[in-house]
């Protein structure tokens, strides 16, 4: 049946790990470096476990072509070590039947059609839809959304004028419910959410309209349960995890005793080859990693003594291929400890991402939403958070007030924090909120919404409970209101390029009447943009703010616009304003509503 590996193997097949179909048949090769035997078993040996051996390789590898196999076909490794007989599934499975089931060889065959004309966005132009596929469009009763049924919510996307989408960890799991940070199969899509092809297809259907994907994947552990990895050859030490993790005190994470190896020149290679894959055979346009403290800290403490080197090294061995192979594509971190050396050049000693999510963003601009008495916001607060950047880019932070992490283990949503109970249906619920998506679409950086956010979802984030969409025809007006942002954030009518410009500052200060001014502009002031924002229940009939530029400035957004709310009512302020030089500088009188938010553009 088999054909020992001094058959002649094509090149790209000969240096892939796993199971690599071509029309010599399949070729299977394993990293076991305890092993004294590897067998494959499978469908195409009627699961005969020692029909078909493994040759050694250097390295402790070991391979085998079999010509009878072919896409399709179930299979798992026969590990023998001294006593013990392993039957273990690929670490490189492309697809598996279940987190306990086979390894299954894919078929890599896959109709792009005309996806290649699609480029994704300059980071500058971005914006995120963090999305949990099994809740974004859940099926009935107790069976989790897949990537089909997401595709049903991309036009709703579009019509927001969302131009990537986040998607969290989809990586096969225990079970078929899970928010999807314990992946036993990080090569392998999850079953429940229709597999590979289901997300070949999503990411197809996405860049049809428009939208960039990014994957969230997890690299500070796998698993903890069903997870072939773990002792894989039947080696190990002090009773951890084999060659695939640590297998000293290195190896503790929140998530069990499942950190990476990062020293092995394997395991680095694994997690290497796995985030190329995404952006080479699934057409991925970025990578988000997860818990980048916990790679690169044992505790993620910042204790020096706690430092993983080898974690330092992985990180910018993938950042720096992603960069070489995949320019124009995004990485990512969730670090949260605002450290510059995240985003700065691996050429600077830096990590090398492309931008990180900002803690100095969410954390104030949360407190300064949910702080119930408007006497204790803080305007500086707001200030500084606007502001922030890191290595002098914009565009190196991600901002939002909302995340899977602030509305989820306890903590709701923004609505629901402010009334709770209400459904979202409140005054002080639905402005504050706007005003905290308006801050976010405006400020500089790259902005992020999380799934629902839009239709003002109060429920926390439970991988068990789906996003209500009947609240979009509830909220229709407020959604409108979010969309008419998120067009002004990418310059859709030419008039606002300002908000994607590197330029930012403070105009205005108001700690007593709780208003704040920013100036945003691109490389030419005539594209300046001003954002002002009224974080008190009080409504001002003529305010004066001091504009960059004298002249004529034509309001593109506010917030009071009575058709945003059904609380809005009344005219609202003239669509243009003249901002007047004078000695104290280019003043011009705008009119606030209570928390409302008023975008001006150059004329």
């Amino acid at each position: 049946m088999q054909t020992d590996i001094e058959k002649p193997i094509p090149a790209h097949v000969a240096e892939q790990m796993g199971a690599t179909p071509y029309a010599g048949g399949v070729f299977f090769r394993v990293w076991a470096p305890h092993a004294e035997s590897v067998f494959v078993t499978g469908s195409f040996n009627d699961w005969m476990p020692y029909a078909t051996s493994l040759l050694p390789l250097e390295g402790g590898q070991w391979a085998v072509n079999v010509d009878e196999a072919k896409p399709g076909d179930e299979y798992k490794f026969v590990l023998k070590n001294g006593d013990l007989e392993l039957y273990r599934n690929d670490p490189y499975a492309r697809e598996v039947t279940n987190s306990v089931g086979n390894s299954v060889v894919l078929d890599p065959s896959f109709d792009w059609g005309d996806e290649d004309q699609f480029t994704m966005p300059s980071h500058n132009e971005l914006v995120i839809y963090e999305m949990h596929i099994g809740t974004f469009r859940r099926k009935k009763g107790d069976v989790p959304g897949t990537f089909l049924t997401a595709i049903k919510g991309l036009d709703f996307l579009k019509w927001l004028g969302v131009n990537a989408v986040e998607v969290m960890p989809p990586f096969e799991f225990a079970g078929d419910i899970s928010w999807g940070y314990n992946p036993a199969y990080p090569f392998a899509i999850e079953t429940a959410y229709g597999g590979p092809k289901a997300f070949k297809t999503f990411v197809k259907e996405a860049h049809k309209r428009g939208i960039a994907v990014i994957l969230d994947v997890v690299y500070n552990h796998f698993g903890p349960s069903d997870l072939d990895l773990w002792q894989f050859d039947g080696w190990s030490e002090n009773g951890k995890g084999g060659i695939y993790f640590y297998n000293d005190w290195r190896s503790q994470t929140p998530w069990g005793d499942t950190r990476p190896d990062y020293g092995r020149p394997e395991v680095r290679r694994y997690l290497l080859d796995n985030a190329l894959m995404w952006l080479s055979e699934y057409r991925c346009d970025g990578l988000r990693m997860d818990m980048v403290p916990y790679i690169r800290n044992v505790h993620a403490n910042g204790n020096p003594g706690d430092n993983i080197m080898e974690g330092y090294t992985v990180v910018r061995e993938i950042n720096d291929a992603i960069r070489h192979h995949f320019p124009h594509k995004i990485t990512i971190a969730e670090d949260m400890h605002t450290l510059s050396d995240i985003t700065e050049d691996t050429t600077m000693g830096g990590f090398g991402y492309s931008s990180q999510w900002d803690a100095q963003f969410v954390h104030p601009m949360q407190e300064v939403l949910k702080i119930a008495d408007d006497e204790h916001r803080d305007m500086h607060k707001v200030e500084q958070a606007f502001l922030h950047r890191y290595n002098g880019d914009a565009f190196r932070r991600v901002v939002y007030t909302e995340s899977h992490d602030e509305v989820a283990n306890g903590k709701a949503r923004i609505v629901e924090d402010i009334a709770p109970g209400q459904n979202g249906n409140d005054f002080f619920a639905e402005k504050r909120s706007l005003l905290g998506i308006a801050m976010t679409l405006t400020a500089p950086g790259i902005p992020m919404l999380f799934q629902g956010q839009a239709i003002l979802e109060d429920g926390w984030f439970d991988d068990n409970d789906a996003i209500d969409w009947s609240k979009l025809e509830q909220n229709r007006e407020f959604a409108q209101s979010v969309r008419d942002l998120l067009r002004l954030r990418r310059n859709v009518k030419g008039n606002t390029a300002g908000l994607c410009g590197q330029f930012a500052e403070a105009l205005h200060l108001d700690n007593v009447g709780k208003v704040v001014a920013f100036h945003r502009c691109s490389d030419n002031p005539a594209n300046s943009v001003v954002v002002i924002a009224n974080f008190r229940n009080q409504a001002y009939d003529s305010y004066e703010v001091n504009f960059p530029i004298p002249g004529d400035w034509e309001l593109v957004f506010d917030s009071g616009y009575e058709g945003y709310s059904d609380y809005n009512e009344g005219d609202t302020p003239a669509n243009h304003l003249t901002a007047t030089e004078t000695p104290q500088g280019n003043i011009g009188q705008v009119g606030l509503t209570a928390y409302g938010v008023l975008v001006y553009a150059k004329s």
